[in-house]
């Protein structure tokens, strides 16, 4: 036997709000090997396209590209909470990223980052809390072990 339950408009909109707040994120496939990735509660949109080693234009970030970017940027921002926490000062981080792609089957072999530290100069010890922290990152330990993750760092 079947159901079927009518909610008035109101209740509706009520409930379809709380489904898109806790899904947080919306992909629509827009063609040509590309997406559009909403973020849905500040509406923030990244697009996608297949790297041309892959049939795409690689006119945007691949998806793998952005595995990429989410450890760097994981790495960086969980340094930036630690000292917060541990005050310790936090200066101007960048990040450049190599991906290096095995083939059969088809995965990310190795995520090269070297993180660049200036306008800071952190003791021995508050060097080793931050590259603990970079090492032990929420996306890091999401990785699959076969994905090799190389991070250096550069002071100036």
């Amino acid at each position: 036997m079947t159901h079927i339950v009518s909610l008035p408009l109101d209740l509706y909109s009520t409930f379809k709000v709380f489904f898109l707040m806790n899904t947080g994120m919306k992909i629509t496939y827009t063609g040509d090997l590309r997406c559009q990735a909403t973020h849905v509660k500040s509406g923030t949109q990244i697009s996608t396209d297949a790297p041309p080693d892959n049939n795409g234009k690689g006119e945007a970030f691949s998806p793998t590209d952005l595995t990429c970017v989410s450890l760097a940027t994981c790495i960086i921002t969980t340094m930036a909470i630690s000292a917060h926490k541990k005050e310790i000062a936090f200066g101007k981080l960048e990040a450049e990223i190599e991906k290096k792609m095995a083939d059969n089957p088809r995965t990310i072999a190795e995520i090269v980052i070297r993180i660049k530290v200036s306008e800071v100069n952190w003791t021995e010890r508050e060097k080793t809390i931050m590259q603990n922290v970079a090492h032990t990152c929420p996306v890091s330990r999401s990785l699959h072990p076969d994905v090799k993750q190389t991070v250096s760092f550069d002071y100036f």
